[in-house]
This record gives C-alpha cells, sequence and structure tokens, in this order.
C-alpha cells in the first residue's frame, strides 16, 4: 500500500489503494453536486436530440422515453455507487472478487474502452463548443478540451468535486437561460409540438439510450464514493448520487429533445445555437467548460482502470501521483486521436458506441450487483483484492465468466442499432429489449451457480 498522505495535501497521492476509515471525508450531499454538474454538457444534451432526430419521435414521447430510461437505469447506476463507501476501493479494483484477479482483465480493459470512447465523444463536442465560441479550429479546440482534463485528472479527486459543485450552480443557470430563451423569447418552430410520428422501437430505442446513459456511470460511480466515512451507509450514498446523477441528466437531455423536434434536420449544436441566439456565446462557452470537467472524470476513472490492470500484472507496483499522471496522458493521446478523425461522423458513430456499450456493460452490473447485494452483502476480503493470485477469490472465477459471455451471447438476437439487428428484434418490430433480457438471464443465473461457493468460503475479516 502507499504511505498515508494527508488528505488536505493538493495533488490526490493515492490510486487504486483502499482509503483507510481516518482517511474519509465528505457528505452523501457532495455526490450529488458531482453527478449535477458533470452531466449538465453538451454530450447530454446530444444524446436527449437522439429521440427526435435519429428516433424520429414526436416531444412528447421523446421527452417520456428519456424520463423512464434514467430513472430506471438510475437505480442500476447508484447500487454500484452505494458500494464505495463500505469497500473504499475503486469499483473495478473490486471486480477482481467477482471474476478473480486475471479473469477481471477482460472485463476492465472494455472498461477503459469505454472511457475512452466517451472522452473522444466529448472532446469532439467540446471543441466545436470552443470553436464556436472563440474563431479556433475545431480540432485546436478538441486538443485544448482534453487538455484542461488532464490537469484535473493529475490534480485528482478533490478537484474534480469542487469543479463539479462549481458546475451545478453555473452550468444549471446555463441551462435554465437555455430553456427560458428558445421557449419564451426567441420561441421555436410550431412544427416543434406535433403528436404524429411516434414508433415503439423508436421509444424503446430512446429509453435503451437514457438507460444506458445511467448504467454507463456504474463502473465508476463508486470511484467518487470510495472517500467517503464509512458511516455514510449505502442509502445515502445511493440516494446523493441517484439524485444527482438523474436529475442532471434528465433536464439536459429534455433540453435536447426539444432542439431535435424543434429542428429535426439540422445539426444539434447548430440548432441549439440558433434557438437560444442572443446568449448562445454563453451558453456554449460554459457547456464547454462542462465537457472538460466531465472528461476528466473519465480519465480519472479511465486512469485508475489502467492502473489496475497494470498492477495486476506487476503486483509489487505501488502507483501514486506519478503514474496516475503518466496513465493520464498515455491514455488522452489515444483517445484524442479517434477524437480528431471522427468529428465530421461524430452522431453516427456516438449511436452505434452506446449499443456495443450496453450489449458488454449489462453481464458485469449484473455479476457485480447479484454479488454484493446478495450473495456476499458487502463482505469483501480487501487484501485479496491485491493478491497476484486472487487470495480468497482466486485467479479466475469460472462462473463470473461464463455467466459475461452468455449475458452477452443472450442479448445479441434483441440487438436492433443502424450495424445489426438480431432476429428476435426484428420479431419485435425493431424494438430493443436487449439489456432488459440481460439483466433477466443473468440476474438469477449467477445467484444460482454461486449460492454454493460462496457459502462454503470462511468469513470475510474486518478491514479499517
Amino acid at each position: 500500500m502507499n504511505e498515508q498522505a494527508p488528505v488536505t495535501a493538493p495533488v490526490e497521492q493515492r490510486t487504486i489503494d483502499h482509503v483507510p476509515l481516518d482517511e474519509r471525508h465528505g457528505r452523501a450531499r457532495d455526490l450529488f453536486t458531482v453527478w449535477f454538474g458533470s452531466n449538465i454538457m453538451l454530450l447530454t444534451i446530444i444524446t436527449g436530440a437522439l429521440a427526435t432526430t435519429v428516433f424520429g419521435l414526436p416531444l412528447w414521447a421523446g421527452a417520456l422515453a428519456i424520463v423512464m430510461g434514467n430513472v430506471v437505469g438510475g437505480i442500476v447506476m447508484a447500487l454500484h455507487a452505494a458500494q464505495g463507501p463500505q469497500m473504499g476501493v475503486p469499483q473495478m479494483l473490486q471486480t477482481r472478487a467477482q471474476f478473480g484477479s486475471y479473469g477481471s482483465l477482460l472485463v476492465v480493459v472494455l472498461v477503459v474502452f469505454m472511457y475512452l470512447g466517451f472522452f473522444a465523444s466529448n472532446a469532439v463536442l467540446g471543441g466545436q463548443a470552443l470553436a464556436k465560441v472563440t474563431g479556433l479550429p475545431t480540432n485546436w479546440s478538441i486538443t485544448v478540451i482534453g487538455l484542461i482534463s488532464v490537469v484535473a485528472t493529475i490534480i485528482g479527486y478533490r478537484l474534480i468535486h469542487r469543479i463539479t459543485a462549481f458546475l451545478s450552480v453555473v452550468a444549471g443557470g446555463a441551462l435554465l437561460i437555455a430553456f427560458i430563451w428558445m421557449i419564451g423569447v426567441n420561441g421555436v418552430p410550431a412544427g416543434t409540438w406535433h403528436t404524429d410520428g411516434f414508433s415503439l422501437a423508436g421509444f424503446m430505442a430512446t429509453l435503451s439510450v437514457a438507460a444506458l446513459w445511467q448504467i454507463a456511470y456504474a463502473p465508476y460511480v463508486s470511484d467518487y464514493t470510495r472517500y467517503m466515512p464509512k458511516d455514510t451507509g449505502q442509502r445515502a450514498a445511493f440516494w446523493g448520487t441517484y439524485a444527482g446523477c438523474v436529475l442532471g441528466s434528465v433536464l439536459p437531455m429534455l433540453l435536447g429533445v426539444l432542439v431535435g423536434a424543434a429542428l429535426p434536420t439540422s445539426d444539434t449544436l447548430d440548432g441549439l445555437s440558433t434557438l437560444t441566439r442572443g446568449v448562445s456565446t454563453g451558453v456554449f462557452a460554459i457547456f464547454a467548460v462542462g465537457i472538460a470537467a466531465t472528461n476528466a472524470m473519465n480519465l480519472y476513472c479511465g486512469s485508475l482502470s489502467t492502473i489496475t490492470v497494470g498492477q495486476n500484472l506487476f503486483p509489487a507496483w505501488r502507483p501514486g501521483a506519478g503514474s496516475r499522471a503518466v496513465t493520464a496522458v498515455v491514455l488522452f493521446v489515444i483517445a484524442i486521436i479517434p477524437a480528431l478523425v471522427s468529428a465530421e461522423d461524430f452522431l453516427a458513430n456516438y449511436a452505434n458506441f452506446l449499443a456495443l456499450l450496453l450489449c458488454v456493460l449489462i453481464p458485469w452490473t449484473a455479476v457485480n450487483l447479484v454479488d454484493y447485494y446478495l450473495l456476499r452483502h458487502g463482505d469483501y476480503d480487501i487484501e485479496s483484492l491485491f493478491e497476484r493470485d486472487g487470495g480468497r477469490y482466486g485467479k479466475f472465477n469460472w462462473v463470473a465468466i461464463a455467466c459475461y459471455f452468455i449475458g452477452i451471447v443472450v442479448q445479441i438476437p434483441f440487438l436492433s442499432t443502424t450495424l445489426f439487428t438480431g432476429f428476435a428484434a426484428k420479431v419485435l418490430g425493431g424494438v430493443d429489449i436487449s439489456w432488459i433480457v440481460g439483466l433477466a438471464v443473468i440476474c438469477p443465473l449467477y445467484y444460482a451457480l454461486m449460492s454454493s461457493k460462496v457459502s462454503a468460503q470462511a468469513p470475510v475479516p474486518a478491514v479499517v
């Protein structure tokens, strides 16, 4: 383990090591601001706009699907956040307890790619917004947004919390002004409020995208609760994260739904600029800063996950702040290349990225939640998580690995994307219920197969 560092240090010293109880700090309401502020950004607006642009829904149906998807997906996400105060370690490190020390590597690597995908998506939008405000070339703007994120990642946890608390007020105000300007000042086209065009396939696709938005946070929400005092409790951690993330996502997504309904054939950013003329420069500037903060969260958690892989392969390594800094720079370089290349075809690439992400995340979240809440009830041997042979959890848990791949396979027939539509989705008229099927199959399957194995293990020693 690293030497203890004072919690007041300007640069966070810890990376993936266990946070001792005497270093815990913060309150549950801090979790609200970190997720509320970080979600009010352009990528969230773009995601909401998919409802009325890509999926062709009327405003009312798009808004309803967005709310329902976030409310349902948020439950899955926040259940992961509640694990942080109890365990005091990053989420993907804990994956070793379910999949084994080496078995977890596949899932952790996939999650790193997820972080890079979101980083690239955010960088594109942030760069486009900054270019509109400053007149800089888009590629230079993308790079600037990325570099700001790198700096915040290097400084660490406390700075990210402070920035997102600030954004909760500033970006929240900008969002309110955007709504007022679009509806009350500039007005929207009369056709915005039309009610035709509803399709069940589009509704379910929108609901799935909104649910995925929440579920995609599952691999790293406990990274931001692991410093919380253990007596914070699972319920407080759950509700602080749930309220912040769901409300912070629904509001900008509804703005995106409105922009898409008003100007369905326009680029979403151009449409937002048109509808908020008069205040668009300020709105875009604030949302661009918001993207830099959110990308710092992506890069921070991506760095922790990458370090998790490295420490698994080299267990004697004791990564600290310097390791996080180097890792962040390397990941930035890797992510910025697709951001620069895909800027022109962003919307199509982003929609397909979300569909693929949903397929690979669902079986992991099912295994993790069943293991934590139903089988082990939060009792884990933290020391074993840092042992190369996995300690009590072994190198490979073939039950979890098998369930993970089964979870992917059972979803494939129900997938409905622009790249691939499974036979079951075709029978359902293009409705995508793959993630529901994945959860419904893997949760009971993993519980049944692992119950006897967990019961046979000795009690876990307490960790302080």
